[in-house]
């Protein structure tokens, strides 16, 4: 929910209430139900409010204590709210709301920064304690709330969205060119703390900092994925009691709450897990779940199983090639970024979708293949630690099992493995690092869509992945891909004033998920293995035996060579994009008619192309 903006003058001079009102009304998509402002001397902070819980007046931000010395402006949800309230009533605290802000706020009153540890939601904050002469901020454990910030040299400013401090006019909007290659050339969004703005940065997940009124800061980590490993023997069981709560908790709302549904796992055990407690509740009005399927991609099977099971109104996005495209560029006006590909719009179209049909919560799957284990390039990871661990029967036999559902034969799979062996070892050695800076040269050099003057803008630095399995899990969660995709939903949802909740970014499930053995995330053919097993007579056993993965797909590489070919060659062909100076335009034109012809596949590179032409058009702009 909501929108945030915040303006801290470094030189103590008054915050301007019009530059403020400039930040908080370009974020009206966040918060369309109330707006509010505060200022005090050098500090202004600005509010766009979406009415999810207490719907009332009461509600109204920015929100101050009594006495005015402590406000906050709060996007997201503190799901406990109800236990913490309990908690704070009991030690002498009384309310006039009946919401989850106040909450926050005062439990900042009682248990100052340490308040961070109690909460279990999603937020983005900044809460100006006058006592003390700083602001306070910090963003939720995985980031599932946006927070971006720019220090100038007469500023601090803090926003839910970009656009809001490139409305501040205190921001030059320079493309941060180092971003824009590291997309361009290698296809990376989202992995660094850097955006596409020079200047503006996310603050990173998990962090906390205080501002003073000197602009001078301290910021440090409240929260990380450490845990110790364990191998319970009831984890299916324990796990299905986290998820179960964590379910219910994502459901408190005064408003409708809907579901995204695929066929797959994930969201399938969401709709399931949100029909019990809904039955529990006994709620009457109908459950809605929101559902793309390409029909290159049927899922229908699967989706009418679940459909059955849990009684819910399923409501198909009816959508298409141009349909899509000519919504990228309004989208991309709320993402202020580029995205990964067209599934990204399709989310945009499912959560309008949404809106249409009067549902303001939405839950969905997003963070379970990263911290259970849904891609299949973690399965190599997984026989590794086993061959590593000295486990070698096992990891052949779990090699062998492997292959006898997939497509790949046992030995095309070991002389895999055999390299990923080969590469840690290197690593080991310290050899690993300079062949793969070697390597990536080699890659970009015989790349020849892009010009040197992109090249040269690349950094050199490349996150480690790792090569066990819970070294790359933590790496899906902290650097890539969970952070692009929370992005992206995010700002999807807000753009229509949707707030989209995430069961399995619970921190309770995910610390428990962290905690586990390698052997709970996969075994043989199976992925998420303690998730499948926990939702035994809880799902339709077509959806929990499913090896397959699908997750919203699309036929792009049809498009592109066909219903999407001329759009694309317009933008190719534009003055803008000729006169940019990175691309071979040429190159780029040969191989999309070879990409037409059915030679090769380069959809993906046409689609981020385009998209970075149309995203730099919307940014010149400045408007949807």
């Amino acid at each position: 929910m909501c929108g945030i903006a915040v303006v801290v003058s470094r030189e103590g001079a008054p915050v301007d209430p019009g530059r403020l009102a400039r930040m908080a009304d370009v974020l009206a998509h966040r918060g369309p139900d109330d707006s509010g402002f505060l200022t005090d001397g050098p500090v202004g902070f600005g509010f766009r409010r979406l009415s999810i819980l207490d719907l009332s007046p009461a509600g109204h931000q920015p929100m101050s204590t009594e006495d005015g010395q402590v406000a906050v402006v709060f996007n997201g949800e503190i799901y406990n709210f109800v236990e913490l309230r309990k908690e704070l009533e009991a030690l002498g605290h009384r309310f006039r709301s009946s919401g989850d802000t106040e909450v926050l706020l005062r439990a900042y009153l009682q248990w100052g920064g340490e308040c961070l540890a109690r909460f279990n939601g999603m937020w983005a904050f900044a809460i100006y304690d006058k006592r003390r002469g700083v602001v306070f901020a910090s963003r939720d454990r995985f980031g599932m709330k946006p927070l971006y910030r720019c220090v100038t040299k007469d500023h601090v400013l803090l926003a839910s969205e970009i656009k809001s401090i490139r409305a501040s006019g205190l921001v030059p909007s320079a493309i941060n060119w180092s971003t824009a290659a590291r997309f361009l050339l290698e296809n990376r969004l989202d992995e660094t703390n850097e955006t596409f703005y020079e200047g503006i940065e996310h603050v990173p997940p998990g962090t906390a900092f205080e501002v003073d009124l000197r602009g001078e800061r301290r910021e440090w980590r409240y929260w990380s994925l450490e845990s110790p490993r364990q191998a319970p023997a009831d984890a299916p069981a324990r796990f299905a009691g986290l998820f179960e709560d964590a379910v219910r908790v994502h459901m408190r709302s005064d408003v409708p709450v809907g579901v995204d549904l695929s066929g797959g796992l994930d969201s399938t055990s969401i709709i399931c897990a949100t029909a019990r407690v809904r039955r529990e509740q006994g709620a009457t009005e109908p459950l809605l779940a929101f559902c793309y399927q390409a029909p290159e991609f049927d899922e229908s099977a699967y989706i009418s199983d679940t459909v059955r099971q849990t009684g819910a109104t399923l409501v198909n996005l009816r959508t298409g090639a141009q349909s899509l495209w000519d919504d990228l560029t309004r989208m991309l006006w709320f993402q202020d970024e580029p995205v990964h590909s067209m599934t990204a719009v399709i989310g945009y179209q499912l959560m309008r979708l949404a809106a249409q049909h009067g549902v303001k919560v939405i839950l969905n799957g997003q963070g379970a293949d990263e911290t259970i284990g849904g891609y299949d390039s973690y399965f190599r990871d997984y026989w590794y630690t086993l061959v590593r661990g000295g486990r070698l029967r096992d990891a052949w036999s779990q090699v062998g099992d492997y292959a006898r559902s997939h497509r790949d034969s046992r030995p095309v799979l070991v002389r895999r493995l055999a390299r990923h062996l080969v590469q840690s070892e290197l690593r080991s050695l310290g050899l690993y690092r300079a062949m793969s800076q070697s390597a990536r040269v080699r890659r970009l050099r015989a790349n020849a869509w892009f010009e040197d003057s992109l090249r040269e803008q690349l950094p050199l630095d490349e996150a480690d992945p790792g090569v066990d399995l819970m070294s790359s899990l933590r790496h899906g969660v902290t650097v890539s891909p969970l952070p692009l995709y929370l992005r992206v939903e995010d700002r999807n949802a807000m753009a229509h004033s949707v707030e989209a909740r995430l069961p399995f970014l619970d921190h309770r499930v995910v610390s428990f998920l962290f905690g586990l053995t390698p052997e709970w995330h996969l075994r043989g053919r199976w992925n998420k293995f303690v998730l499948r097993e926990s939702m035994r007579g809880r799902i339709p056993e077509s959806v929990r035996a499913r090896v397959d993965k699908m997750g919203f797909p699309h036929p792009a590489r049809r498009w592109f060579g066909n219903e999407l070919r001329e759009p694309l060659l317009d933008i190719l062909h534009s003055r803008p994009t000729r006169e940019r100076g990175i691309y071979n335009t040429k190159a780029i034109l040969r191989d999309a008619e070879r990409h037409r012809q059915g030679e090769v596949d380069v959809a993906s590179g046409l689609f981020n192309v385009a998209e970075f032409e149309t995203w730099s058009g919307v940014s010149r702009v400045g408007n949807g």
